[in-house]
This record gives structure tokens, sequence and C-alpha cells, in this order.
């Protein structure tokens, strides 16, 4: 099996995040966080569709009736691949100092957001992160929000949940991913999962069929790192881009590995001399992945 890596789309994103597979349409959705818009990719054909937002968006994931839900800097909103974005749940408003940053859905059909320190001044540019400030939160299709984690992230990444009912999430900031044992009655107290490797930092993860979680080194790492179910390193991949950060199983036999990659900090000439930075990727893992969950709907 060929792994090599190639470049399906120079989408040049400055923060490229949040890709998911929609398998009514055979497309990818994605963000752009400081780009202000949202990517659609056919596959079948290859258009490619771009639609601004109103804010920073964060994250996004599919509906059950068909449309999005999405996640802007400080709010929850539903998106219909237009230019209307509807309100649903606000996140953490009396943090003025917060943003959001990863979601996904859960297996309950439930979206799940985690906070962090808001790194971005309003033009989209870089601000230091002074304290470790974020949460996981979990928002239902009846508009409930539940804090799910005390405010201990610096910044939350990956939200993956195992078929034995752990949830697999990230601190950037910390090179950590952690584990939690799901129960009735939300998280148990995380415990270790991954530390390392040495090559830049966790960032988005996708499961694959096998157990096994491929997570994104961004910040320099040039790779994806893939750990067993025991958190114990399996394989390191090699990227041509220095920053990736989310990944997902697409095609219609979940196949194929997509990365969305970024060139948040990067200088003029860096980005004169790598073109690739913020492009979409892809390659044949040997491995298949897991469909793609939907909010409103739920797995049990």
């Amino acid at each position: 099996m060929d792994r090599t890596p190639t470049i399906l789309l120079n989408a040049g994103d400055i923060v490229g995040e949040s890709i998911v597979y929609d398998d009514r349409r055979n497309a990818l959705l994605w963000v752009d966080i400081c780009g202000r818009r949202i990517h659609r990719l056919h596959l079948e054909g290859g258009r490619h569709e771009v639609w601004p937002t109103p804010d920073f968006p964060t994250s996004i994931g599919l509906r059950r009736d068909g449309g999005a839900i999405l996640g802007l800097r400080k709010q929850i909103v539903l998106w219909d691949y237009g230019d209307r974005f509807e309100p649903f749940a606000d996140i953490e408003p009396d943090l003025p100092g917060n943003r959001l940053n990863e979601g996904c859905v859960a297996p309950d059909g439930s979206f799940w957001v985690g906070t962090m320190q808001n790194n971005l001044t309003e033009e989209g540019n870089p601000q230091d992160i002074t304290a470790s400030t974020g949460s996981l939160w979990r928002v239902k299709p009846d508009r409930s929000v539940t804090r799910m984690t005390p405010a201990r992230y610096g910044i939350a990444n990956t939200l993956a949940w195992t078929q034995d009912g752990r949830l697999l999430s990230a601190d950037t900031l910390t090179n950590a991913i952690t584990q939690f044992t799901c129960t009735s009655a939300g998280l148990a107290e995380p415990r270790p999962f991954a530390t390392g490797p040495d090559r830049g930092l966790p960032d988005g993860s996708a499961l694959d069929a096998e157990g096994y979680l491929w997570n994104c080194r961004v910040g320099g790492g040039s790779c994806l790192a893939r750990y067993a179910p025991d958190g114990s390193l399996d394989s390191l991949l090699e990227l041509p881009c220095s920053w990736p950060t989310s990944c997902t199983f697409g095609g219609p036999d979940l196949a194929t590995l997509f990365v969305t990659s970024a060139r948040f900090t990067m200088s003029p000439e860096h980005i004169s001399a790598h073109p690739q930075e913020g492009a979409l990727l892809s390659l044949q893992p040997g491995v298949t992945g897991r469909p793609t969950r939907r909010f409103g709907y739920s797995d049990a």
C-alpha cells in the first residue's frame, strides 16, 4: 500500500480545520478559521465551493436533517449552505476572554466543543495565551448546554469516542492526549493516553475501523501519528505540510484519509518557498475509517 500523501487542493488556508466527510453528497466540508470561510469539495468532479462566515468559524459538523452545525468564536449556529447562520447556543458568555475551538458530533447525536483562551485578534493575527481556561461542553439538539470538564485546557483539540466507551481528547499546549471513561453521569476523571512524540503538538484526530487514532501533529510536526488503542505509538506518516491540523476518513469506501493544514504565523518568505502550506491533502492509509455522525442522531 502506497501511503504517499498528495495535494488534493491548494486551498491556501490560514487555519484549515474540522474536516468532515458528507456521505450523502460525497463531499468534504471544512473551515478556515482565520480566513473566515467554509469550504466544500465534491470528490466526484472536483467542484469546490466557498462561503464567507460572519465570525471566525472554529468547527463544523453535519446534521441529520441535511444541514450543518457550526462553531463560531462564542456561539453555535445552524447553517444550510447559504448566507444565513441561525443562532443555536451560546458557549461561555461569562468568559469573554475565551473562544471556541474543536467541535465534533458525539455518539449520542450531541455536538461537543472545546474552548480555550482566545489567541486571535479581531484581524485574525496571533496573540499570546497566558492561561489554561478551556473546557469541554456538550450541546444537545434541545439546545441545552452542559459543561463536561473543569476549565483546565490550554488548547482543547481532538474529540474521538472509542468503541469501548472512552473519549480521547488532547491539550495542544501540554503535548498530551488524555482518555475519559464515559459514564451515565458524564466523564470520569481523565487518565493519560499518549504523550509525544517529539514531533510537533497534537491537533485534530480521526479513529479508524481498527480503533487506532490518527493524530495531526501541528506546529511543525509535518506528520500524522497513529496510536494503538492502548496509547502506544504505532507509526508516523510524513506529510508535505508542516502544520497538519485535522483529518477524516472519506470516499464511498471510507478508505481515504483527508488532512487539512495551516499557514498561521508563517512568514511570506516561507509560504512563497512552501506554497503547499494550508493545502488539503489525501492519502491511502491501508485501513478504513468510520461513518461520520450527524447532529440529532444517536448511535444507540
